[in-house]
């Protein structure tokens, strides 16, 4: 008998300049990035706390303090993998990702297959078990007036 999990991921970065724009481990050409204490990979970290969620095994932070000078700059996709290893060591499989990237500009709809292709090749998934998707705020609240980018995610586990 299988048990089915589903865990709900959830990160913000505000927008800055001079900074890269990763996102899902792709680097998108634009004038500004994201601020963070590592490369700041809004959706890698909605993701990673997905997996951490569903497998009940805290949230990124716990993980991968800020406070914790070996993160400083990191390859967000380096917590990625630490979530699915814990979750895989656990007895758990990825079955799907879904996910949403709530960001004004720039546009992202170009890179939508590189970063399914660098998740799904991160998690050892099919790429037609990851989905991700982009939406913009309509103009309103932070995300909406270019100060921030949100990424929500959820992930299905299968044990």
């Amino acid at each position: 008998m299988s048990e089915i999990r589903t865990g709900l991921g959830w990160d913000v970065h505000r927008i800055a300049a001079g900074r890269p724009m990763i996102l899902g481990g792709v680097t998108v050409p634009c004038e500004f990035g994201l601020e963070g204490h590592s490369d700041a990979d809004v959706l890698a970290h909605a993701i990673t706390d997905a997996i951490l969620g569903a497998a009940a095994l805290g949230d990124i932070g716990m993980h991968f303090p800020d406070s914790d000078a070996r993160w400083k700059g990191a390859d967000s996709l380096v917590f990625l993998r630490h979530a699915h290893d814990l979750a895989t060591q656990r007895g758990y499989r990825i079955v799907h990702v879904d996910s949403t990237i709530i960001l004004e500009s720039p546009k992202l709809k170009d890179y939508r297959q590189a970063i399914r292709e660098r998740l799904a090749e991160t998690l050892g998934l099919e790429i037609d078990r990851v989905s991700v998707k982009f939406k913009t705020a309509e103009k309103i609240g932070p995300v909406g007036e270019g100060r921030s980018a949100e990424s929500q995610a959820i992930v299905t586990l299968e044990k």
